[in-house]
């Protein structure tokens, strides 16, 4: 596990975020879906109490059953800005991930990995700092364009900056409005979005984030009771 400072301001950031992205691992597919263990990781926050919570649930990824969960409660220590956000979250996500009594195996943040302006988002960040594979499913596209994809589950089209894709949004449900997929570290992006269709059999979001979500706006009622 790697760690970090927290940085003093943007400036700090966003130099640590270069620093990193060079230890980026873009040349491994990752492993298959439906095989081993997958973990899916997500945050809530109380602004006002400045305080964060973080969630990591682990499933076995043949059955999606439970197999382990844990919270962690952290203060927020870095202002909200877009393109930072992993300054925000990342200590508490981590706290969260060390206390696994498990390997997670593959991770799945509710975010982005290179479909970001650094081409350094939350997974990628996360990826490296843990050395694990993890890939972003966001509910957003962030600032990248994009065609809508066909209507039917499967369906994608290119998460684009300019030519370059970053990351494809995937149609989970027929008829329901896509996910954006981005490699975050160890993985490719046909694995990626292969196990966002594996994840999401019932839900527009992967099931790892659903099960993560609601356990850490859980823990965060309790923190802040």
């Amino acid at each position: 596990m790697t760690t970090f400072p927290m940085p003093a301001d943007e400036a700090g950031a966003r130099a640590i975020q270069e620093t990193l992205r060079a230890r980026l691992v873009l040349d491994e597919p990752g492993p298959p879906p439906g095989t081993g263990r997958v973990t899916g990781v997500d945050v809530a926050y109380d602004d006002e109490r400045d305080v964060v919570v973080a969630a990591a649930v682990v499933l076995d990824g043949a059955t999606l059953d439970v197999l382990a969960e844990t919270t962690a409660v952290g203060r927020v220590t870095f202002p909200y800005v877009p393109g930072l956000l992993a300054f925000r979250e990342i200590p508490t996500v981590l706290t969260a991930l060390e206390a696994l009594p498990v390997d997670p195996g593959l991770v799945i943040c509710d975010g982005y990995g290179l479909a970001h302006p650094r081409r350094f988002g939350l997974a990628s960040h996360l990826g490296v700092l843990t050395g694990l594979p993890v890939i972003g499913v966001a509910k957003n596209p962030f600032t990248f364009s994009y065609e809508q994809p066909g209507p039917r589950r499967g369906d994608w089209s290119p998460l684009l900056d300019g030519e370059e894709e970053v990351g494809r949004a995937l149609r989970t449900r027929a008829g329901v409005k896509p996910v954006f997929v981005s490699v975050g570290h160890r993985t490719g992006l046909d694995n990626a979005c292969a196990h966002t269709l594996w994840l999401a059999r019932d839900f527009r979001q992967p099931e790892t984030t659903r099960r993560a979500d609601a356990l850490c706006r859980k823990a965060l009622r309790e923190a802040t009771a």
